[in-house]
């Protein structure tokens, strides 16, 4: 059985800057195996994108959604442009230091 790879992008509202949560974001999706990035803007959100098998993707949306950083308030997470892939686009799961302007 093959389970279908997953690319989606995801912005994440609340407490989560200056509160580690690009690192533990980074910890967690590799620990899925999952491929991507995530990146601080000034808006105060974090934004990235993650791509893996589907059930690998699912369990990182609700990780995103209630776990992240220990000192993180996660208000809300927005997860769009959700599509199959035939293959992977990025070759580990990085964290962008330069805030993208929203």
């Amino acid at each position: 059985m093959t389970t279908n790879l997953l690319s989606v992008d995801f912005e994440v509202f609340g407490t989560v800057q200056r509160v580690f949560f690009r690192k533990f974001t980074q910890e967690q999706g590799k620990l899925l195996g999952l491929r991507g990035w995530c990146k601080n803007t000034t808006a105060g959100t974090v934004i990235g994108t993650f791509e893996g098998p589907s059930d690998k993707v699912e369990t990182m949306k609700k990780w995103l959604q209630t776990v992240g950083s220990p000192a993180s308030r996660i208000d809300r997470v927005e997860f769009t442009s959700e599509k199959i892939i035939n293959d992977y686009t990025f070759t580990d799961f990085d964290v962008i230091r330069k805030k993208l302007i929203v």
